[in-house]
């Protein structure tokens, strides 16, 4: 149900809006319109039904939520705060980071490679030791 829900506000809303008045519209609303919203009640003295009715705003709760709102706490009340899960960050230039990678993968292959070319000379060279020293005999 509309917040327009006594008489006085639908006769209102019909008036400023006629028949489009009554459409349902799901809105989020600015900081700036809501601002604009705010400082015309004030400058004028109108009602927040009048004001719902005259910016085509759903609620006339909304607006003096937003009154309450920046009366607490300021400007900043009126800014309107994201709604849900956050979405996952995305890398600025994914290209780069592979780039990246990519080169410090080639270093790590040619670093594993000299440490097992490395290991396989010395390999060779401890089997030639073993070869060339005499084998003691047992007793």
């Amino acid at each position: 149900m509309n917040s327009f829900g006594t008489s006085e506000g639908w006769v209102r809303l019909y008036q400023i809006q006629g028949a489009d008045g009554f459409k349902k519209s799901y809105t989020s609303y600015s900081t700036e319109f809501k601002m604009d919203v705010l400082n015309y009640m004030n400058e004028t003295g109108i009602s927040s039904y009048d004001a719902a009715a005259r910016f085509n705003i759903s609620s006339p709760a909304l607006i003096r939520t937003w009154r309450i709102n920046v009366n607490a706490y300021g400007l900043d009340a009126l800014i309107s705060k994201k709604k849900g899960r956050p979405s996952m960050k995305k890398d600025i230039n994914p290209s780069k980071q592979i780039e990246g990678s990519v080169k410090e993968l080639e270093e790590r292959i040619k670093q594993l490679e000299m440490e097992n070319a490395y290991l396989k000379k010395l390999n060779t060279l401890v089997q030639m030791q073993e070869k060339l020293q005499p084998k003691s005999k047992r007793k």
